[in-house]
């Protein structure tokens, strides 16, 4: 399908049509009511390692501000809330509040292996979370969340290639001020956000921020010798900073720490109904039978420094940071009971479907062992010259362990009984540097090139083999030792066609460092995939209208990734390969706007048009494994819409749109406030759209996710000018239910998005 070309101009007139129509009535016929209507504030961003005006950055950003997370937040929910709140953005996991999966553009992967790497980074307080155990910390007490799309290869220390998602925490000031903010809602859900900020000294301040968030289970397992109840957790977590700040220094010290408590994914056996993608007939939230034990911890902690010297028209920076973390999630996988193999009758059956469960499948991973330490110097300038520049060195190591576990549903006790152990070292250093001139004071050009160096130390060996005795059938060890180098390179410029509108055009490339399978439980050999290289073209406009009340940003933009990583299922083995497809392709166009329709009301709106396709002709996989099985149960399996490929049981990728790739994604938000006696009431309601996506490599008429609209409303009455605030919330309030993802190995296992919640809240401000 063609990208459709629309110009910068027409997209800014329809968007100023579709907002702003009363307020530009009001202007005609009455100008004085024009100081009655409130303006929109600048947005500033840092995407650039300068705070910077929106409209000035040639890139393409996002910008989340503290209020909208506060509403996202409302119920409990985790760092997955923010999918689908802006353009171009996918988040989702494998393993509920752990383990978010972060896709951009339609880049990502879906690798559920606790070594996998990402192509989207993720910077938290300038601090590159590259392990899957850090990135899913809670968001909280923030000052703002940023979406940069595209490859940020020259500014950003780690696998960019895609985007970054950077998160920035409120810091230490000098006022003493707080917050504490209580929210109760279904299941005894409880989330407690609370910060207090305390001047200590003329030179020294510090901020102490916590949440603690809490759901009892919500499923329930009739069957004895298992977890009897699911989906509860208990989510908790700490950041204090110490900011001391003298004349020509700035330091700004961090400790902040996770301890979560809860369960894993609840995989359900058998709800996908055969040739469709719809839930079987007699469907539940609340009943899961399974022969299985499921739990999950995870705890992190992260020590750093951020340290600034100014000198005469530059500023030196010193970032340093510690992170460790211990992980360990274990559920049952075959999402049911049974064993048709073992003899064992098995289930559970829905109406109309009966349930097939070739082999139990119930198992855990682990991260005993993570260390992460990284080290950033950047020397910039710091004056008004139209010359500004940037210099810099960057460092990283990462020490991890990632154990795998195989249990027997079938003995008492479920025991143990199956074992591998990967171990991996990963190095990495960088230098980089950027530019930026202002060619005349409205056209600015910027350049930046970047220098990677990147190994990894790697093995892994299975110890116990599933069904045997320990150290009998030992296959490994395995080593492997890939490393690379590459350069970064990015082209952008800014002009300023008035005061209120600008357009912007970038080149960029990106690099992703070689990655590691080495889930060898259930394999015996492991796999690499070689280093992938983006090159993205992309050109847009920025434009406040109507005396500051409405706000757009258009982009559109053309990606190629060579040798792009990718994860393969391995038929009925509960086990992936890394793949490199020759090439990926993408397309489309993102709209961000915001507007002021009235005194009372205002409207957010983002839209954006992700055409994807993976070119390869010579890249094939193994699909769903569940149809294999045709001999236990005709029927069984999923339905394969790809042309076989070369080697029986395969198919042809070729062409397929990337997975967890929706095409259009769009969210809207309305806001209405008024006085109402001493105090404000506000009403906002919000909805996310996301386009119907593959789950797989292949396609599946069972494993193409539907469409799906999710919405939220909150009401809220705040008094004493802002200082208290009581609301009602409610998210997902339409209660759509639906298959998100799926196991493909063994049964028609799938997962499914949360259900409808509602609660309370209030909010105290000091």
């Amino acid at each position: 399908m063609p990208t459709p070309r629309v110009s910068p101009t027409l997209l800014a007139l329809a968007l100023a049509a579709a907002f702003p129509v009363q307020h530009a009535a009001a202007q005609a016929t009455a100008p004085e009511a024009k100081k009655d209507v409130s303006q929109l504030e600048a947005v500033i961003v840092t995407g650039s390692r300068r705070a910077e005006n929106l409209k000035e950055v040639p890139l393409s950003i996002s910008a989340i501000k503290s209020e909208e997370l506060d509403t996202y937040n409302a119920s409990g929910q985790d760092i997955r809330a923010l999918s689908g709140k802006v353009p171009s953005l996918n988040i989702e996991s494998d393993f509920g509040r752990t383990f978010p999966r972060f896709y951009v553009r339609g880049l990502g992967n879906t690798d559920f292996d606790l070594n996998a790497s990402q192509p989207v980074g993720l910077v938290y307080d300038d601090v590159v979370q590259e392990s899957v155990a850090l990135k899913g910390f809670p968001v909280f007490d923030m000052a703002q969340v940023e979406l940069l799309r595209g490859p940020q290869g020259t500014l950003f220390g780690r696998n960019s290639p895609a985007g970054v998602m950077k998160f920035d925490s409120a810091k230490p000031g000098k006022r003493f001020e707080g917050y504490a903010n209580l929210g109760y809602g279904r299941w005894n859900s409880v989330n407690l956000e609370t910060a207090v900020n305390v001047p200590l000294s003329s030179d020294w301040s510090m901020r102490v921020a916590g949440i603690v968030q809490r759901q009892d289970n919500r499923v329930h397992n009739p069957l004895p010798n298992a977890t009897s109840d699911l989906e509860g957790y208990n989510d908790k977590a700490l950041r204090v900073q110490a900011l001391y700040k003298t004349a020509g220094f700035e330091g700004l010290f961090k400790v902040q720490a996770r301890d979560y408590k809860g369960t894993a994914t609840t995989f359900r056996a058998n709800i996908i109904k055969r040739g469709t993608n719809d839930l079987v007939d007699g469907y539940s939230d609340s009943y899961y039978p399974t022969d299985g034990y499921n739990s999950q911890t995870l705890k992190s902690s992260e020590v750093s420094a951020r340290l600034r010297w100014d000198f005469d028209g530059m500023s030196l920076y010193s970032i340093t940071a510690f992170d460790r973390a211990k992980f360990y999630s274990r559920g049952d996988v075959d999402g049911g009971f049974g064993s048709r193999f073992g003899g064992i009758k098995d289930g559970p059956d829905y109406p109309g479907q009966k349930a097939l469960i070739p082999f139990d499948a119930q198992t855990a991973d682990g991260i005993p062992y993570l260390r992460q330490s990284t080290q950033e110097f950047r020397l910039q300038s710091s004056t008004a010259d139209a010359l500004q520049w940037i210099l810099g060195v960057y460092y990283f190591n990462e020490k991890l362990q990632v154990d795998s576990f195989n249990y027997d549903s079938f003995a008492t006790g479920d025991p143990q009984n199956g074992y591998a152990v990967q171990h991996q070292n990963a190095k990495s250093w960088a230098t980089f540097g950027n530019i930026k001139y202002a060619v005349t004071p409205d056209l600015k050009v910027t350049a930046g090139l970047r220098y990677t160096d990147d190994k990894k130390d790697f093995d892994a060996v299975r110890t116990w083999t599933p069904g045997k005795a320990p150290n009998v059938d030992i296959v490994g060890p395995f080593f492997a030792k890939p490393k690379s180098t590459n350069w970064s390179w990015d082209l952008g410029a800014n002009y300023a066609l008035d005061k209120a509108t600008s357009l912007f055009a970038r080149v960029a490339t990106g690099y992703r460092a070689p990655s590691i399978q080495g889930r060898v439980l259930f394999g015996d050999s492991i796999s690499i995939a070689n280093s992938e290289k983006a090159l993205s073209v992309e050109a847009g406009f920025k434009a406040d209208l109507l005396d500051n009340t409405a706000r757009i940003t258009g982009t559109v933009f053309s990606y190629r990734v060579k040798d792009l990583q990718l994860t393969a299922g391995s038929g009925s083995t509960n086990q992936n390969r890394l793949v490199n497809a020759a090439k990926a392709e993408g397309q489309g166009f993102e709209i961000d706007a915001q507007a002021i329709i009235a005194r009372d009301w205002r409207t957010t709106l983002g839209f954006s048009y992700n055409d994807t396709k993976i070119k390869d002709p010579n890249l094939f996989v193994q699909p769903c494994g569940n149809a294999g099985f045709q001999f236990l149960q005709a029927g069984t399996g999923c339905n394969v819409l790809n042309a076989p490929g070369p080697l029986p049981g395969t198919v042809s990728i070729n062409g397929n749109p990337l997975p967890r790739a929706p095409k259009v994604v769009w969210n809207w938000t309305l806001k209405y406030s008024t006085e109402i006696g001493d105090g404000e009431l506000t009403v906002l309601t919000d909805w996310a759209y996301k386009d119907k996506y593959n789950m797989f490599l292949y396609e599946a008429t069972e494993y193409k996710a539907k469409a799906a609209l999710e919405g939220g409303l909150r009401v809220g009455y705040g008094w004493a000018a802002g200082k208290y605030e009581v609301a009602a919330y409610s998210r997902n309030i339409t209660n759509h239910r639906q298959v998100i993802a799926a196991i493909d190995f063994n049964n028609l296992t799938g997962i499914v998005n949360e259900p409808r919640s509602y609660g309370v809240q209030f909010k105290a401000n000091f």
